[in-house]
């Protein structure tokens, strides 16, 4: 594996990024990956479509909203919260999640994903909603 930013340090501007990002996709998300290292990937992604349950089998994942609104769960419906600017969401790896509202585009995340997360992991719990090409396409660097 190529490792992105292997130095020991390095200085990103996620405004920039996030904007950087496209207006639409053919895929649920977009991300530009900062980091991309053994024990833990960084990203910035935009959300296009309210995305179905899922988990991640190989990481925990940190999602800090950097824009937008909508609704997210965690582990079952029933936990669906609205989400704004500046919140902190935390999942552990196997943990169902959804979006299933996208109320204020864009909705943009700075994830954090320990272990590092290949962009591969992603089992959708109804298989017709999904796979790993129609869920994230990555952003040119």
């Amino acid at each position: 594996m190529t490792e992105k930013h292997p130095q020991a340090s390095a200085r990103f501007d996620v405004k920039a990024i996030a904007a950087a990002l496209p207006e639409t996709a053919t895929t649920l998300l977009v991300d530009h990956y900062l980091t991309d290292r053994e024990a833990a990937s960084a990203r910035v992604f935009r959300v296009y479509r309210p995305t179905p349950p899922h988990y991640h089998a190989s990481c925990d994942e940190y999602l800090f909203v950097l824009s937008g609104r909508g609704t997210f769960w965690m582990e079952d419906a029933s936990t669906e919260a609205a989400f704004g600017p500046g919140e902190l969401l935390f999942f552990q790896r196997g943990t169902v999640h959804a979006l299933p509202t996208l109320a204020e585009e864009p909705v943009v995340f700075l994830s954090v994903d320990t272990p590092r997360r290949d962009p591969r992991d992603i089992i959708f719990i109804d298989p017709k909603d999904g796979s790993p090409e129609t869920f994230m396409a990555r952003n040119a660097d």
